[in-house]
């Protein structure tokens, strides 16, 4: 927990200052800005807009300071799956978001490596920041990201994903081409990745026959393609590669499939018309994702995030 008290570089900040006024969802509370903030999959958070100074770990050793930096003490925060945590970082394009403060310190580049959340493994998930961010090397694919600037979604273009022999399109439903531009965001606080139902259907057809273990249905009701698994815990569900703009990723069943019981295991994909396609967390695990706002690009590589 962080109290603000024992930090003599915290401030909260008045309704009369800009950053209030830029920032989204907030509100006046005497003289003091307050924030709420909510998230497509009931994620909250509510306190005080402030500023402190945010403290980062270099590559050379030395720590670097960065005064002033607009945080959101939070006096209510609540994380889906998670109960109560600790606190969220926006890495979104909005005004207040930590890249839009960090851009000019940091070349408008960050990456992260989400290692694998339902495991054993006790290993945490890095995230990078300026040169330390950049994504290179064999195996390395990239994509365009479209539209970012002051917006607070990443959007990439998703063509279509491949199971097996067969190729589900990302077809858009308003035009003939086989696929809008900007048809999908990249966010790492969604959990599941999320597609309009017809490709949905699609992409379950495809993947459940490629399957041939016991089918059974998700004791919380919430996705519809699941199995139980072996006796040896081993599965065996086919490789799915998502066809972005240039950048094929493979997904492997860490990406795909998700223990929701013992013995139980489901598609992590979800059909959703109402909140739009989002590429969520799980589908990243193990990827170092590299995200460059000066030239517009993300690129992914094959990685074990556990020992990075």
């Amino acid at each position: 927990m962080f109290d603000p008290s024992k930090s003599t570089t915290y401030k909260t900040l008045p309704c009369s200052s800009d950053t209030c006024e830029s920032a989204r969802s907030t509100s006046c509370k005497g003289r003091t800005c307050e924030y709420s903030i909510n998230y497509g999959d009931g994620s909250h958070s509510h306190g005080d807009l402030s500023v402190d100074t945010l403290t980062l770990a270099s590559t050379n050793g030395s720590r670097v300071t960065f005064p002033k930096t607009v945080i959101g003490c939070g006096h209510s925060n609540t994380v889906s799956f998670q109960g109560r945590s600790s606190g969220i970082v926006g890495l979104g394009g909005g005004p207040v978001s930590l890249i839009t403060q960090l851009s000019s310190s940091i070349d408008g580049k960050f990456s992260y490596c989400l290692a694998p959340m339902f495991t054993n493994s006790n290993s945490s998930s890095q995230l990078n920041f300026g040169d330390n961010a950049v994504v290179s090397g064999d195996g390395t694919v990239s994509t365009p990201i479209i539209g970012h600037d002051q917006e607070i979604f990443y959007y990439l273009t998703l063509e279509s994903f491949s199971v097996g022999k067969k190729r589900v399109e990302f077809g858009s439903p308003i035009s003939d081409e086989s696929s809008e531009e900007g048809n999908i965001i990249i966010d790492s606080g969604t959990t599941l990745t999320l597609l309009p139902s017809d490709v949905y259907s699609n992409l379950e057809s495809a993947v459940a026959d490629e399957i041939a273990l016991e089918r059974v249905k998700d004791p919380s009701n919430l996705l519809s393609l699941c199995y139980k698994t072996t006796s040896s815990g081993e599965v065996d569900v086919p490789t799915i590669t998502a066809h972005f703009s240039g950048a094929d990723v493979k997904l492997n069943a860490i990406n795909t499939f998700v223990e929701v019981a013992d013995g139980i295991i489901c598609f992590a994909f979800h059909p959703s018309d109402d909140i739009g396609a989002i590429f969520g967390n799980l589908a990243q695990q193990n990827l170092l994702v590299g995200y460059d706002l000066q030239e517009s690009t993300l690129s992914f590589k094959p990685t074990d995030c556990t020992t990075t």
